[in-house]
C-alpha cells in the first residue's frame, strides 16, 4: 500500500468545479474526517467547516438547507455538532462529484481512499490518499498530463503492519471506533450521544454500544496484558482464581 499527501493551489481546484466558487468568502477552513462512501457519481463524507463569522443556530441552518445545497452542490446534509466556541459545524454531506473528479475515480478502480491528513482552506489543499501502488501512480500521472500543478509533500511505501490475529480488531469494529473517536464520542466531555452516533452507522443504539464494548475491552486487555507482562482474559470470560482459592 502507498499513502501520498499532495498539495494543491485551492484555486486551481477551485477552476475545475472540486471546490465550490465563493466558498472561502464564508469559510475559513475545511477538514475531510471521514469518507464514508466514495462512487464514481457522488461521494458521502465526514466534514468540519471552520465559519469566517458567528455560526448560525442549527434551526437557521436546517431552514437555509435549501439554498446552502444549490450552492455548494450537495444531494443533502445533515448537522452532526454544532461548536459555536470555535465558529465550526460537523456536517454529514453527500456531494455530487465533478467531471474531473468522476474521472479521477473511474481511473482509480475504487482501490484509492482518502484519508488524513486533509484539510483545505483559501489558498492551499492538504490531500492524502491511501491505496494500492499502481492505481495511486495511474492517478498522479493523470494529473501531471492535465497539466494540474500540484506538489508531494510525503509518499510511504511502507506497508501498514497486518496485526497478529490474537490482537486483531475486526474491520467492522475499526469502523465504528474511528467514527465515534472523530465526533467525539470519546472526548471529556462527550460530543456526541450514543444514539445519534448509531445514526451514523446504521445500527442500533444497543447494538453499537455492545460492538464499541467488545472493541476497547479487546484493547484494553491487550494493552494490559503488553503493559504488565501478565496473561489478561478476554472479555466476558471467567477470571482464574487466585492463588489459595478454590
Amino acid at each position: 500500500m502507498l499513502t501520498t499527501t499532495l498539495e494543491f493551489r485551492t484555486d486551481d481546484l477551485s477552476a475545475l468545479g472540486v471546490i465550490p466558487p465563493g466558498f472561502f468568502e464564508r469559510y475559513e477552513e475545511v477538514e475531510l474526517l471521514e469518507t464514508l462512501r466514495l462512487e464514481r457519481g457522488w461521494r458521502l463524507q465526514l466534514l468540519r467547516i471552520k465559519r469566517r463569522g458567528p455560526l448560525s443556530s442549527t434551526a437557521e441552518l436546517e431552514r437555509e438547507s435549501r439554498r446552502f445545497r444549490k450552492m455548494y452542490g450537495l444531494t443533502s446534509f445533515e448537522v452532526v455538532e454544532r461548536r459555536p466556541r470555535t465558529r465550526e459545524w460537523v456536517l454529514l454531506v453527500r456531494q455530487r462529484n465533478p467531471e474531473q473528479l468522476s474521472r479521477l475515480l473511474s481511473l482509480a478502480g475504487g482501490r484509492i481512499l482518502p484519508t488524513a491528513p486533509f484539510r483545505i482552506d483559501a489558498e492551499r489543499v492538504v490531500a492524502s490518499f491511501r491505496g494500492e501502488s499502481r492505481p495511486l501512480r495511474r492517478v498522479l500521472a493523470r494529473l501531471r498530463r492535465d497539466g494540474l500543478p500540484f506538489r508531494v509533500l510525503r509518499s510511504s511505501q511502507r506497508p501498514y503492519p497486518a496485526p497478529q490475529a490474537s490482537e486483531e480488531v475486526t474491520s467492522k469494529q475499526r469502523t465504528v471506533l474511528v467514527r465515534a473517536w472523530v465526533l467525539g464520542y470519546y472526548s471529556v466531555p462527550r460530543r456526541i450521544t450514543l444514539t445519534r452516533l448509531s445514526r451514523l452507522t446504521g445500527q442500533s443504539s444497543p447494538a453499537l454500544g455492545k460492538m464499541l464494548r467488545r472493541a476497547e475491552g479487546h484493547l484494553v486487555a491487550r494493552f494490559l496484558a503488553r503493559e504488565a507482562g501478565v496473561l489478561v482474559p478476554e472479555a466476558g470470560a471467567e477470571p482464574s482464581p487466585s492463588p489459595g482459592e478454590g
